[in-house]
């Protein structure tokens, strides 16, 4: 008897171990914890520095932290109130964005390219109650459109630009109700962090600036926790000895995830850039501070392997000898050792995404074993779907499903028929701010988050990317014309710096952006560029499919207006 009464306890008590491990493990899927457990660690340490500017160190992020939860408090905001934040990447938006949601409050951030309108919209949409603004964006903006503002303040040193409390109408308000509360020293222990859930809204992240586009994804801390957790987990060595270069928006999910939260996550130092980003400043940045990881969008490889590397290579002496296997990988790894030194010489990994990377650039790039992978994602899901690390990587892929992420494709054979990309998992969103009805449409009955994108998978997983389905031209005979796919081929033109296909009439037009650059540098005028692009046209279409050939082309002049990741605004060209 007494040994059946021993058995039952010890299940009984196995049973009560693996419900407390699972509450706990449930309990540790908290991304406002991984802040806290990092300022705790690394107080001491550098957390932010704007370039040639001020450094904030962990401690002061912090302290920040708790000067934002005084004077919101004071104008009346409740946990779950909207704030919204808008300026160009610093110091000062990170630590802001931070503490909006270290303090309970949902996170509003705003692409600080969009035009007044458009920053009107999107704070009156999103119901926010208080607003982080840079001076030069506030200047433009009409507070008499943003009545349900409570206070607004700067981004930079919480000075107060507008309260409806009119005793709140202190510039240093913020530095006075924290002074008198922590009597100038704050430890940690004082320190008040929101204790998030997973299904709980964390921010809203804006698709677009108008309001005929603009969708606000509501994101969870179950879809922040899953993303930075991963990154924590496949990026080696991260840690307070290490640095990193911010240069993507920070009001993007891409830079803002991997550039920011999961340095902070760490006790990484990141330098900023505040100012718009050039390939001379970034190439300069990169090489004093050396950075541990590099994230970047396929724009800025593109630029330097095309104008720096391809022209070279086109020389007859290194087409020669480039023919000698030997010799052949002697230059490579010249030239990789080179484009490497540029970045910084120490990155682990140069992450690729946020657009489609050009395919004979990527061919290049794995033909001389350049550290690069490429990943792939959405705001949808905070950002991150597919991954694979560079060594372990398959050229003209997006890697795989990442932990915690399932992905299918909606195609009677997903290996070899294109289908709709879609995802399920820890990182999807909540859905779509003050709209039901899209919410609906991006969900499957049975769950499945549909990505708008197309693709195939490989027997290992590996996913292929072909297009975006709302992108897809019908061919006259019913065939999907991907125009991803001739746009790629287009861009390797001599002359060309950026296409686009579309069809007009029932006919495929390549609209062209030419590389002007080129073809001063060739003492050209337009006239004959374009008759040399159209020999090349003429000689593309004859390696292309008769339905997917192109009947004319027309050229830009200007650059095809862009979003913040750099990719094209193709509706403006339809």
């Amino acid at each position: 008897m007494c040994h059946i009464l021993m058995g039952i306890w010890h299940i009984m008590f196995l049973f009560c171990y693996l419900c407390i491990t699972y509450n706990i493990r449930k309990m540790d899927q908290s991304f406002l914890k991984l802040i806290s457990n990092s300022i705790r660690k690394n107080w001491k340490y550098p957390a932010l520095s704007n370039y040639q500017g001020e450094t904030y160190t962990y401690g002061d992020l912090a302290e920040h932290i708790e000067k934002v939860r005084f004077t919101l408090h004071s104008a009346n905001l409740r946990q779950g109130d909207k704030v919204a934040l808008v300026g160009r990447n610093s110091a000062g938006w990170a630590m802001n964005f931070i503490a909006i949601m270290a303090n309970g409050y949902v996170a509003v951030p705003i692409l600080h390219e969009f035009k007044p309108t458009s920053i009107h919209h999107i704070i009156n949409h999103s119901d926010s109650k208080a607003l982080f603004v840079s001076g030069s964006i506030w200047e433009d903006l009409d507070i008499s459109e943003l009545e349900q503002l409570s206070i607004v303040m700067l981004i930079d040193n919480l000075d107060v630009l507008y309260a409806k409390k009119k005793k709140l109408n202190k510039t240093h308000l913020a530095d006075e109700l924290f002074l008198k509360e922590h009597k100038y020293v704050l430890r940690f222990e004082d320190l008040h962090i929101h204790n998030d859930k997973p299904e709980e809204l964390a921010m809203i992240s804006y698709t677009s600036g108008t309001s005929g586009f603009s969708k606000g994804v509501m994101i969870p801390y179950r879809a922040l926790w899953g993303n930075i957790y991963w990154a924590t987990q496949i990026i080696p060595d991260l840690g307070p000895h290490q640095q990193v270069v911010s240069v993507l928006p920070m009001a993007h999910m891409y830079g803002l995830a991997f550039e920011i939260l999961t340095e902070l996550a760490t006790g990484v130092h990141i330098h900023l850039l505040t100012k718009t980003p050039s390939p001379r400043i970034i190439t300069e940045m990169f090489a004093k501070i050396h950075p541990w990881i590099i994230i970047l969008v396929p724009l800025v490889l593109e630029k330097i392997v095309r104008k720096n590397i391809f022209p070279k290579l086109q020389s007859p002496r290194l087409r020669l000898l480039t023919k000698v296997p030997f010799v052949r990988d002697r230059i490579y790894k010249a030239i990789r050792d080179q484009l490497y030194k540029a970045l910084g010489g120490k990155a682990y990994e140069i992450i690729i995404g946020g657009a489609a990377f050009s395919k004979d650039v990527e061919h290049f790039l794995h033909q001389i074993h350049f550290p690069y992978t490429v990943g792939y994602g959405m705001t949808e899901c905070a950002p991150i779907i597919a991954y694979a690390p560079w060594d372990n990587f398959r050229e003209g892929s997006v890697g795989k499903a990442v932990d915690r992420m399932q992905i299918r494709i909606a195609s009677g054979n997903p290996y070899k028929e294109v289908g709709e990309i879609q995802v399920k998992g820890i990182n999807t969103m909540l859905g779509y701010y003050h709209n039901e009805e899209a919410t609906r449409e991006s969900f499957t009955p049975d769950g499945w988050m549909k990505t708008g994108d197309l693709g195939v998978l490989d027997r290992e997983g590996y996913l292929y990317i072909r297009g975006r389905s709302k992108n897809m031209i019908l061919g006259p005979n019913g065939q999907n014309i991907y125009p991803e796919e001739i746009e790629d081929q287009i861009n390797g033109l001599p002359l060309v710096a950026e296409s686009i296909v579309v069809s007009r009439n029932d006919k495929l037009v390549a609209l062209i952006h030419p590389d002007l650059e080129k073809i001063d540098a060739q003492h050209m005028t337009l006239t004959d560029a374009r008759h040399n692009i159209q020999l090349s046209i003429t000689q593309l279409n004859q390696e292309l499919p008769a339905y997917s050939k192109l009947a004319s082309f027309q050229i830009y002049e200007d650059e095809f207006e862009k979003t913040p990741k750099r990719s094209i605004k193709r509706y403006l060209y339809k």
